[in-house]
């Protein structure tokens, strides 16, 4: 009877294999890669170019080892909210809960630094890392796996991001940059480029806040009485004078609920809403009515 279950098991094992084979290096616009490593020798090492400024990555059954070189589309100066350019580019992984079976490092000009380790079962979901590079830098991300006997449990997946230099102030990972830097306010230019090139720029109140341990972040619950803009479903309800959504920030910026009525900005990061520039909209009112009459504001928005 044992018998019976290992060769059911293999026959399992065989079938994913020839499903992952079909769909392996399977990639559109070369933006995600989905493949199985029951396809690879041990020891082998698989070449892998994603050229889109996010995608996803998904390696079942782990073996060898993988090497990622992410080529975005992106703009060849990024420019800040200040107007200023340094070409630095911010990218990010988020690890899917169930991160199994695999090293991940950074390789940065041949050498490695362990971005996310494997983990137990039981272990708690890994966090977001993320990491720049300059121009010209050569810059690399090597998932390596790791030996199990059992490798059919094993999945290795992640989402990835890469923005330009200034969204680095959205980042999870609040090594990439000191919290004064991260949580200072935005001056009057930065508010007004935020405008024009933020995911998001609603008006409205802080209802609450709520703190995500998990995340290392304040999660604001936000009542938008207008939506000038927003890229992705952020803010809905029912009502055409107000609908509702959250916004994250930093938790050490010590965010709290107060009245009064602000222009939030910010950007979308996997999925979730993250706070750039908020300042209180009588503010940005004043800010914005003296660059528009002096002929200095870089995109209009239609306030009252």
């Amino acid at each position: 009877m044992p018998a019976m279950g290992v060769w059911i098991n293999a026959m399992w094992i065989l079938l994913f294999a020839i499903c992952d084979l079909a769909l392996s290096n399977y990639s559109e616009d070369q933006c995600s890669w989905r493949g199985s490593g029951l396809s690879q020798q041990q020891g082998s090492v698989e070449q892998i170019s994603l050229h889109c400024s996010e995608g996803t990555l998904d390696w079942l059954y782990p073996k060898g080892a993988l090497r990622l070189t992410l080529s975005p589309r992106l703009p060849s100066v990024a420019v800040g909210p200040g107007g200023s350019s340094s070409g630095l580019i911010t990218a990010c992984v988020k690890p899917s809960e169930q991160f199994h079976g695999a090293q991940l490092y950074l390789e940065r000009d041949g050498v490695l630094e362990l971005l996310i380790g494997d983990r137990l079962l039981s272990s708690p979901p890994p966090r977001v890392r993320c990491f720049s590079r300059l121009p010209g830098e050569r810059v690399a991300l090597f998932l390596q796996a790791t030996p199990h006997q059992d490798i059919s449990r094993r999945i290795a997946s992640f989402r990835y991001e890469l923005r330009g230099d200034w969204t680095a102030r959205l980042s999870l990972d609040s090594s990439t940059i000191s919290t004064e830097e991260a949580c200072r306010p935005c001056n009057n230019t930065e508010i007004l480029m935020a405008v024009c090139t933020s995911d998001f720029v609603v008006r409205g109140n802080i209802r609450s806040v709520e703190e995500d341990e998990n995340l290392r972040a304040a999660v604001i619950k936000v009542s938008a009485t207008r939506v000038f803009r927003q890229k992705y479903t952020l803010f809905t309800g029912n009502s055409r004078l107000s609908s509702k959504g959250e916004i994250r920030t930093l938790l050490q910026c010590g965010v709290k609920p107060g009245p009064g009525s602000f222009l939030f900005t910010g950007r979308v990061h996997f999925g979730e809403a993250w706070l750039g520039c908020a300042p209180r909209y009588k503010d940005f009112l004043r800010a914005y009515t003296i660059a528009k009459a002096a002929q200095q504001i870089p995109c209009e928005l239609p306030v009252d």
